[in-house]
């Protein structure tokens, strides 16, 4: 990969939605705890995961019905479009441009299923060019984030003076379910919100920091750990295996071969930039990492502020930090099905 990518700009947003915690404790006492035995050994999640306020898509009471894929698809449709002409409105014009100046426009998102695909769908408000290249992707869950970027890093420098635009739209609160529910739903209920970040590149020199490394590490005989199971209804959430224990004992051997291929090392990193899947899960990076506890402190402001919402989350913390002042060398990194690490290593541009 030739570099240097410059990346130009960057922007998030939320839906007007805005639920607070013991809201959402709330609404789940009444609405699962005559359906499931264990809801109050597993309240205390609702105060433990690190969230005080998330945004969703639809007001609270539209998560009180029963919904099935028509009706989470139109919401995702919907909601998501919004949410994708927000954010890539906001970072295109942060970099100075506009939607006839895009070449490639990378979507990812998870969440729903949208055929034609979200940037074809805002492709008339956003004003894009007829020949502009489309690359959507499903299936990175919450590595999407760092995995998204990477690739339109890639695809800039592979097309020099491209603009590439890349806009991460995931609505997690779709996946709430009244039916059939498991340990997981009550932790994914205490957890998600929704959200959407877009990211200008283009090789070269110029904006906030530089493109300098992509790696990614997949773990063997991990499916289980997280991912979607599609029923009838809609999609459910599956944390087989403890996540916070996998990264705490498997995320640094990882995170040293992926440097090692760019002649660094976990020690040359100035600032790991995560995303916090939770609190426990920050906490475990943090060992993992060899950060001092609290060390990843825009990460658990994220979280308090928005939950966990899968990819947007990792480049809303890199909007904070960016904001405070980034480091030298910084490594954007998120934890996704596969189950994959995905890093994208940053350079502070001079």
């Amino acid at each position: 990969m030739p570099l240097p990518v410059a990346l130009l700009s960057l922007a998030t947003a939320s839906p007007p939605n805005v639920l607070a915690q013991a809201q959402v404790e709330q609404a789940a006492r009444e609405l699962f705890a005559d359906k499931f035995p264990h809801f109050e050994r597993m309240a205390p999640v609702f105060t433990t995961a690190g969230v005080r306020t998330r945004q969703v898509i639809r007001p609270i009471e539209w998560y009180f019905e029963p919904r099935g894929w028509p009706e989470r698809t139109e919401a995702y449709l919907d909601g998501a479009t919004d949410l994708f002409v927000q954010a890539a409105s906001a970072a295109l014009a942060e970099a100075g441009l506009a939607g006839p100046d895009v070449d490639v426009i990378v979507t990812v998102s998870s969440t729903g299923i949208a055929t034609p695909s979200l940037e074809a769908r805002a492709m008339e408000r956003m004003k894009f060019r007829p020949d502009a290249a489309r690359v959507p992707v499903f299936g990175l869950g919450c590595a999407g984030g760092a995995t998204g970027l990477g690739l339109a890093a890639r695809l800039a420098a592979a097309t020099p003076g491209a603009i590439v635009l890349f806009v991460t739209v995931e609505l997690c609160s779709l996946a709430f379910r009244l039916d059939d529910l498991s340990k997981a739903d009550i932790v994914a209920t205490a957890l998600f919100g929704d959200g959407a970040a877009a990211c200008v590149v283009r090789a070269g020199e110029g904006g906030f920091a530089q493109v300098t490394g992509i790696a990614e590490h997949t773990w063997p005989a991990t499916l289980d750990v997280m991912g979607w199971r599609v029923e009838p209804t809609g999609l459910g959430v599956i944390f087989a295996r403890a996540i916070p224990p996998f990264a705490k004992s498997n995320l640094r051997p990882a995170m040293a071969s992926m440097l090692k291929g760019q002649d660094l090392e976990v020690e040359d990193i100035d600032r790991f930039i995560c995303h916090p899947g939770g609190v426990k899960v920050i906490e475990a990076l943090e060992l993992s990492l060899s950060i001092p506890q609290g060390g990843l402190d825009r990460e658990r402001e994220v979280l308090a502020d928005h939950g966990n919402m899968s990819a947007p989350t990792a480049l809303f913390v890199l909007d904070r930090v960016r904001r405070g002042g980034l480091p030298p060398r910084s490594v954007l990194t998120a934890l996704g099905p596969g189950f994959t690490a995905s890093t994208v290593t940053l350079d502070r541009a001079a």
